[in-house]
């Protein structure tokens, strides 16, 4: 089989759900490549769509129409091998609890028909931090080991695409870093990845690329620097080391003053800071300190769903 440009890559994708006599369109027409050897950012309010997709891709759900290639495979063409070729760390806790770390990865490595010989059990555990409860039940584990050995789970067969779905949902801060080091890990390893999060300093913090979905359909799709930039709002802040009246070259920045600072809000595609400072300094406005403040994935994200909530 020839080579392949994207790990995900879907045309034109639908789905209809009916409930009680009622069409509920959750995805519509919709299309994604996720570029191999990336790490790419899924994001959407909860209801967008996000689930499905992810669903169809392990084939828990079918689809209406379109089509989807997992690593240059056709799904419609040959479903078993392109399962082979991704995992899936699903949102939900979904582990046997009467099961061991050991007893689970064995477990998934035969159903996908790993020889014995061909296996990384204790590999994998280690990787993830599991290796000293590997004979330990499932159900003894906390929250953020029973998430990572999910991940662990998913990693049995070596795929090479990875989805995971929330991977740090309700686990701590220290926890989540850890997690956030080791996709890095294996990203560099090879492994493409496809992340869904409502923590969006964790896309901004691992993504190199992010699609926004909303109501099934993309609103945008781009580099995490390009969205970054999209909104050139900035915000900077002066400690103030003098009282003034408010020149009226400021007035076009919004000027606040509050505990001996003065805020302004400017485009930064238009002025820069330095046309702000000759203005304090044309003014005699002395300050000792100066903070800026760049528009986050956060103010991203939020702009774009309530621009397409308006369309």
């Amino acid at each position: 089989m020839t080579d392949y440009i994207y790990s995900i890559e879907a045309n034109n994708v639908n789905k209809t759900f009916k409930r009680k006599n009622i069409a509920i369109k959750a995805l519509n027409d919709f299309k994604i490549k996720i570029k191999k050897g990336s790490i790419h950012g899924l994001l959407g309010p909860n209801g967008a769509g996000k689930s499905t997709f992810i669903n169809i891709l392990g084939s828990l759900v079918k689809k209406d129409t379109g089509n989807i290639k997992i690593c240059g495979v056709d799904i419609d063409k040959n479903l078993k091998l392109a399962k082979f070729k991704i995992g899936i760390v699903p949102q939900e806790l979904n582990i046997d609890p009467f099961f061991t770390p050991l007893e689970l990865l064995e477990l998934q490595a035969g159903l996908y028909g790993i020889p014995k010989k061909n296996r990384k059990t204790e590999e994998i555990l280690n990787n993830v931090g599991l290796l000293d409860k590997k004979n330990a039940y499932a159900r003894t584990l906390s929250g953020g080991m029973r998430r990572r050995l999910l991940v662990a789970k998913a990693l049995v067969h070596n795929p090479q695409m990875l989805i995971l779905d929330e991977p740090t949902a309700g686990v701590d801060v220290e926890l989540r870093s850890s997690l956030w080091k080791y996709i890095k890990k294996i990203n560099t390893q090879g492994t493409s990845i496809c992340l869904t999060t409502h923590y969006l300093q964790e896309a901004e913090e691992l993504c190199e690329n992010i699609t926004i979905i909303n109501e099934g359909k993309i609103i945008k799709d781009d580099s995490k620097d390009n969205l970054l930039n999209f909104i050139s709002t900035k915000k900077v802040s002066f400690d103030l080391l003098n009282t003034f009246q408010i020149p009226s070259k400021l007035f076009k920045f919004n000027p606040v003053i509050n505990n001996q600072k003065l805020h302004l809000t400017y485009d930064k595609s238009k002025v820069s800071i330095n046309d702000i400072i000759k203005i304090l300094d044309e003014s005699n406005i002395a300050f000792s300190e100066m903070n800026t403040y760049e528009s986050n994935l956060e103010d991203v994200f939020k702009k774009l769903i309530i621009n397409d909530a308006n369309n």
